[in-house]
């Protein structure tokens, strides 16, 4: 059906709806946007506010039949046409509220 490669900087485990592990998918890469950084003009208590422009991905391969990426939603959000790539969905949280995994990937 294809294959997945994780795009993001932390490896991916992917588990199952009795809380077992199925995979963890190894980082194999980084894509991030490139990312500026503008004076928004103005100051709240002294400080200064500024805001972030997103621009164009970097680190992130062409379309391939059957190859699909893993990214964060940042990314997939600034691309949306792009259908092979993937955001950990359904994600699985510790008792401390601590992310540790996820039952499924979004499109």
């Amino acid at each position: 059906m294809g294959h997945i490669k994780n795009l993001t900087p932390h490896p991916i485990t992917v588990i199952d709806e009795s809380n077992n592990i199925i995979q963890t998918i190894a980082s194999d890469g980084l894509v991030r946007l490139k990312s500026t950084t503008v004076d928004a003009g103005f100051t709240v208590d002294d400080c200064k506010i500024s805001k972030t422009v997103f621009g164009e991905p970097e680190g992130l391969p062409e379309y391939e039949f059957g190859q699909f990426y893993i990214v964060s939603q940042l990314v997939k959000s600034a691309l949306p046409d792009r259908e092979d790539l993937l955001v950990p969905a359904e994600v699985v949280r510790d008792e401390n509220g601590n992310i540790i995994g996820c039952r499924s990937f979004g499109i």
